[in-house]
């Protein structure tokens, strides 16, 4: 038999609780004869209410409807705490109408007004409402302040017996739990708030696959960075030692050290096989890069245990500078003017207002996603004289860094802080310090996964490709650079200790490129003369007639021809400038040329939009109505 709570009050006759049953029917406005029944009936059969615990749990779930209501009566009222394993099997769909005037009411009402405060919905808080704190308040017999995090693991041991005895799976359970710890973390409930969903696996596991007289080295030489390396770097290099520990098993599996290593049988073809080698996620091959950085971690892991005097190493050096291939010296993915413009609306537009207004943060600032994340609700800073300034944290290169602000950026943090979840500061990742995030939703940090998804969905309705939260960067520092930017500001802003990281941004757009190659074309042009007749035209210039306005080319319809521009030369200056002129006239005899010039500026307009050119739209436009001025005022005149 179950012991009741010090708190709880005396054993109950039969008659006092099927009184109270009755007068809860009545409230409900339900109930008919045989639901008084079995009540009655229950009452005779177990005259001490708690009793009927110690039945088995077959008999308890074969309940008839009538005598489930009685039941549930028992277990809202706190008369009854029936065991986890029954609670797990028995839906308790009817439990939010039964609630009225119930002890359990005021517990599951600052539950609900706690996750609702949280930014969940209505519809996901009754459901860990009803799916955990319901249960686990039934079965403690205790208020929602006195749970503890051994009550949760009970219902949850319950699913897991459930799920081995009928097959019934208890992932809905695991799920709602999560939100449910979360919930519990910021009413100071619980001491820590939910673990992630997913753990990670220990490096004893992930290196599992490579050969077991190796492991044990394996293992030493990654629990031996951790001491110097932050955590996601070891789990980098444990990802790369991992492969090339595989391939061993694969080529040699009788392999009993690493003394036993061999250039040409070891290394030479597990370079060779590196070409080959797909990314376990796309499936596409590996990159330059990736392969440059598996090198380097077999490399370093053979270096360092030598030069720590470890017993077990290669007799002799394995790796060599030529064995990594050339790298590839690709310039910054920034996003162009008019995508940026696109995707800049479809963000401002966007209903999940604290990743978009995560991501336009991003962008105005230039940050990593990781410091992105790591900002707490202080971030902004203002300096007597200097204005706003926003505080970024450490980041990948261990900095911290301030950079200035503008009006809009500083109206777009007060909305985020609007919007954000409030909650009990969390534990920072980095510091182990209480820490209060700015961007918190349902309780916990926002993730990188979040934001990733918002940025291809608001990419998707932009009519964009994929585009990566780096590439933000990317596009912020291309910004300052073509705004003239200096370097070292360059460097300040971005938190580069190099200026060989800055300095691939200065490479897109160098200025004095630019000028030397216009200077020269200007020169080579006054020299070429005309083109003999007999000669092939340039590609740029062999159109065939009706064809040029299709071409990917900048375009100028004029009153006597056309222009055509590579994408690289930019609009010209001087293109329709005739047409624009206040001392331009035309009469009646040109209205033909007129007209036919305004039908080729429109289809101009349209092809210049569908390119995603929005200046270039807009500058065809403005010719279309200036020509409709001109043709208005010939028919006038």
């Amino acid at each position: 038999m179950q012991l009741a709570p010090d708190y709880a009050p005396e054993p109950e006759a039969p008659e006092a609780i099927y009184a109270a049953y009755l007068e809860h029917l009545h409230r409900r406005k339900r109930g008919n004869t045989a639901y008084t029944q079995a009540a009655r009936s229950f009452l005779r059969r177990w005259p001490n209410v708690t009793a009927w615990t110690a039945v088995p749990l077959g008999e308890k779930l074969s309940a008839n409807g009538s005598t489930r209501p009685f039941i549930t009566f028992l277990m809202v009222s706190r008369r009854l705490r029936p065991g986890y394993d029954y609670l797990v099997h028995r839906k308790l769909s009817s439990l939010w109408h039964e609630l009225t005037d119930s002890a359990l009411q005021p517990d599951l009402s600052q539950f609900i007004a706690a996750a609702t405060e949280l930014g969940f919905s209505k519809r996901v808080s009754s459901a860990i409402g009803s799916q955990i704190i319901a249960r686990v308040l039934i079965e403690t017999g205790r208020p929602l302040a006195k749970l503890t995090e051994q009550d949760l693991q009970d219902l949850l041991r319950a699913c897991d017996e459930r799920e081995r005895t009928t097959g019934r799976g208890a992932k809905h359970y695991y799920n709602t739990m999560h939100g449910a710890r979360q919930i519990l973390f910021h009413l100071g409930v619980v001491d820590s708030p939910a673990p992630p969903p997913l753990i990670a696996s220990t490096l004893e596991q992930r290196m599992v696959d490579v050969p077991a007289a190796l492991r044990p080295a394996f293992v030493a030489y990654l629990e031996r960075k951790r001491a110097t390396c932050a955590a996601r770097t070891v789990s980098s290099l444990a990802t790369r030692l991992a492969h090339f520990g595989r391939y061993l098993a694969t080529v040699d599996p009788d392999i009993t050290s690493l003394h036993s290593l061999d250039r040409r049988r070891h290394i030479e073809p597990f370079l060779t096989s590196l070409t080959t080698t797909v990314n376990s996620v796309t499936g596409a091959p590996i990159t330059v890069a990736d392969r440059i950085r598996r090198v380097h971690a077999v490399g370093n892991f053979f270096a360092e245990i030598t030069e720590w005097g470890w017993e077990d190493v290669p007799s002799r050096r394995l790796i060599f500078r030529d064995d990594l291939p050339r790298q590839q010296r690709l310039l910054p993915r920034y996003i162009p003017v008019d995508a940026d413009r696109k995707l800049g609306a479809a963000l401002s537009d966007s209903p999940y207002r604290l990743a978009a207004d995560a991501l336009l943060i991003q962008r105005a600032c230039g940050l990593r996603i990781g410091e992105l994340l790591d900002l707490e609700l202080n971030c902004v800073h203002e300096i007597p004289g200097q204005g706003s300034w926003l505080k970024v944290p450490l980041g990948k290169l261990d900095s911290e860094r301030m950079v200035p602000l503008d009006d809009e950026v500083t109206t777009l943090v007060d909305r985020i802080t609007v919007t954000r979840s409030p909650g009990r500061p969390m534990t920072h990742p980095r510091t182990g310090a209480p820490a209060d995030f700015l961007f918190t939703h349902h309780g916990k940090r926002l993730s990188q996964n979040a934001v990733r998804a918002e940025l291809n969905r608001a990419a998707d309705i932009a009519g964009l490709g994929h585009i990566t939260p780096h590439q933000l960067r990317h596009t912020y520092a291309t910004a300052l650079i073509n705004a003239g930017v200096s370097l070292q500001a360059l460097m300040a802003l971005l938190g580069h200790v190099s200026t060989q990281m800055s300095l691939r941004y200065a490479h897109l757009f160098d200025s004095t490129v630019r000028t030397e190659y216009e200077r020269a074309l200007d020169l080579a042009k006054s020299h070429i003369g005309p083109m003999p007749t007999n000669t092939a035209q340039l590609p740029l210039t062999d159109i065939s007639s009706g064809e040029w306005k299709e071409t990917p080319l900048i375009k100028s319809r004029l009153a006597g021809g056309y222009c055509l521009r590579a994408p690289a030369q930019g609009s010209c200056p001087y293109a329709n400038i005739c047409e624009h002129c206040p001392s331009f006239h035309t009469d009646t005899k040109h209205l033909g040329v007129l007209a036919a010039q305004r039908l080729d500026a429109a289809d101009l307009a349209a092809d210049a939009e569908k390119r995603g050119w929005i200046a270039e739209a807009e500058r065809h436009h403005a010719l279309v109505a200036r020509l409709d001025t001109l043709i208005s005022r010939s028919d006038t005149a």
